[in-house]
C-alpha cells in the first residue's frame, strides 16, 4: 500500500486476522468463517486475480443470495483494487478492456451498487474505498460495534446496506456477522434468540414483518442492543409496539449516493425523538436548500436535503450527465424534502417526486401514511397522486388490512377526514393483499400507479368529489 491508500479495505481482514484470528467473522446459515481464513481465501483470491491479468479498476460483477463467498470476495477485490458489483438478477454487467496495474489508492472504486430503481432505470453508484471508509468511521462514532459484538445482516448484498450499515464495521472491529440469505420474519426471530443477537438493521417493513409474526410477543429479545431503521420513516405505532418489547429502534436516514450514511438518532434520544430521523453523523454537512430556488435555508426551514462529505460518491456508473445534475455546487441534492428544527434535528418528509399537487396545495403522501397507519384495521399503506381533472391531482390509499380487522372505504375515509386538512384526504381507498416493494423493500409507487391506471375508472372518483 502507498501513502494513499491508508483508507483502502483490504487492510481490514489483514489487521483482524492478526488481532483475532480465531474469532468468528461471518456466520452463514451455520458455517462459520474466522478472521484468519477470511484474509486467507481473500488474499489468495486476490492474487489470482492478479495472476489472471486482472487490475485495478476492473469489475467482477455477482449475481446470487448474501453468502460467506461473496463476503470472500469483495475483501479480495478490495485487496487487488477490483470494483465489486454486487448485482440483482435483473440487471446486468458490461464489460471493460482497459488494464491498469499499479497498487490500490483510496480514490480507487471500490463498490457499484446500484440504486433501487424506484423512480426510474436503477443507476450504478461508484463509491471508493475512502467513501466507505468515512462512512463506516462516522458510523462507529454514534454506534459503536465492537468484537463482542453479533450483528444480524438481513440487507441483500446488492443494497448498500447489506455492507456500509454494520457489516463493514463489524469486519473493521471484529465482531461476528451472522448472515440471512432471504428475510422470513420467523427465522429472524429465532436467531435472535438463539444466536443472541446484539444489533441489526432493517427498513420499516422488515420491523412491521417482525412485530406481525405471532412468536414476537414470546421472544426473548433481551440481547437485541440496537436496531437501526433506515429506508423511511418508521410509523409511530410500530415505534411503540417495538418499545413495549424493551427495544428502541433508532432512526437513520442516508442514500446510496451518500455511502449512505447521513443522518440518525442516538439510542438515548431515540424515545423521546419519534418521527425525527436525527442530525448528521460526524464528518457530513447537510443543508437545506428551497427546491424552487436553490437557496440555502437558515434555522428552522423546509427545503431539499444537501449533503457533502467524505462519503458522497463519486458519480453514477457511465452516466456523467446524471452525475452533473445530483452533485451541482458541490453539494449532493438528494431529492428528498425534509424539515429541520430550530435545534437542528431532522424530520424527513417525503421524495420531492412523490409529492403531489391537489387544487393547487402540495401533499405529501408519506404523510398521510403516517396517519392512516395509526388506524387499528390498517397493517400496511401507500399513498400515491393520480390525474384527475377539476383538482389536478387526488390521492388514493392502498391498505393492507390488519389480520382480524375488517374495514371499508367511507370508515377509513372518515377516519382522516379527523385527522387531516380536507384537500390531503385521499379521494378514494384500495383494499390490497399486499403493497408491491422493490427488492430492497421500498414502495414501487410508479406500479400502484400504473395498476391504477388500468384497473379503475377516474370519472367514478370524480363524482366522489
Amino acid at each position: 500500500m502507498t501513502d494513499d491508500g491508508l483508507h483502502t479495505l483490504g487492510r481490514w481482514t489483514r489487521d483482524r486476522a492478526r488481532a483475532t484470528p480465531e474469532r468468528v467473522a461471518v456466520d452463514d446459515r451455520g458455517v462459520t468463517l474466522r478472521y484468519r481464513d477470511l484474509d486467507d481465501r481473500a488474499s489468495d483470491l486476490a492474487a489470482a486475480f492478479r495472476a489472471a491479468g486482472y487490475g485495478v479498476g476492473d469489475r467482477v460483477a455477482t449475481i446470487t443470495g448474501n453468502s460467506s463467498d461473496q463476503v470472500v470476495l469483495f475483501f479480495a477485490c478490495a485487496q487487488a483494487g477490483l470494483v465489486f458489483v454486487p448485482l440483482s438478477w435483473r440487471l446486468a454487467p458490461r464489460p471493460d478492456d482497459e488494464l491498469v496495474t499499479r497498487t490500490v489508492r483510496d480514490d480507487d472504486a471500490l463498490l457499484i451498487v446500484f440504486t433501487s430503481g424506484t423512480l426510474g432505470p436503477a443507476k450504478g453508484v461508484v463509491l471508493t474505498h475512502a467513501n466507505c471508509f468515512w462512512t463506516n468511521l462516522s458510523l462507529s462514532r454514534i454506534t459503536e460495534i465492537t468484537r463482542k459484538d453479533v450483528v444480524l445482516s438481513v440487507m441483500p448484498q446488492y443494497h448498500v446496506g447489506g455492507w456500509n450499515i454494520q457489516p463493514l464495521l463489524a469486519w473493521w472491529t471484529g465482531a461476528t456477522v451472522v448472515l440471512e440469505r432471504t428475510f422470513d420474519p420467523g427465522r429472524v426471530l429465532h436467531l435472535i434468540k438463539d444466536r443472541r443477537i446484539t444489533t441489526m438493521m432493517g427498513v420499516p417493513a422488515n420491523y412491521l414483518f417482525l412485530a406481525q409474526h405471532p412468536d414476537f410477543a414470546a421472544t426473548d429479545l433481551s440481547s437485541l442492543n440496537h436496531a437501526v431503521v433506515g429506508g423511511a420513516p418508521m410509523p409511530a405505532q410500530l415505534l411503540r409496539t417495538w418499545h413495549a418489547r424493551g427495544v428502541a429502534p433508532t432512526q437513520g436516514y442516508g442514500l446510496t449516493e451518500a455511502s449512505p450514511n447521513v443522518l440518525c438518532l442516538p439510542d438515548d434520544e431515540a424515545r423521546s425523538m419519534v418521527g425525527y430521523a436525527g442530525k448528521p453523523y460526524p464528518h457530513v454537512e447537510v443543508a437545506v436548500a428551497d427546491p424552487i430556488t436553490g437557496d440555502l435555508l437558515g434555522g428552522a426551514a423546509t427545503g431539499e436535503l444537501l449533503v457533502r462529505g467524505p462519503g458522497v460518491f463519486s458519480g453514477y456508473f457511465r452516466a456523467p450527465e446524471q452525475t452533473a445534475r445530483t452533485l451541482r455546487g458541490g453539494w449532493l441534492h438528494t431529492g428528498d424534502l425534509v424539515r429541520r428544527d430550530e435545534h437542528g434535528y431532522f424530520a424527513v418528509i417525503d421524495r420531492l417526486t412523490d409529492i403531489f399537487i391537489s387544487g393547487g396545495e402540495s401533499v405529501a403522501p408519506a404523510l398521510v401514511e403516517t396517519v392512516l397507519i395509526e388506524h387499528a384495521a390498517v397493517a400496511e399503506v401507500a399513498v400515491i397522486g393520480v390525474p384527475h381533472d377539476r383538482w389536478g391531482e387526488v390521492g388514493v390509499a392502498f391498505i393492507v388490512l390488519t389480520p382480524g380487522f375488517a374495514a371499508d372505504e367511507l370508515g377509513i375515509l372518515a377516519y382522516a377526514r379527523t385527522q387531516l386538512a380536507a384537500f390531503k384526504v385521499p379521494a378514494f381507498v384500495r383494499f390490497v393483499p399486499e403493497i408491491p416493494r422493490s427488492l430492497g423493500s421500498k414502495v414501487l409507487r410508479r406500479q400502484l400507479l400504473e395498476n391504477w391506471k388500468h384497473g379503475l375508472d377516474f370519472e367514478k372518483i370524480g363524482n366522489k368529489l
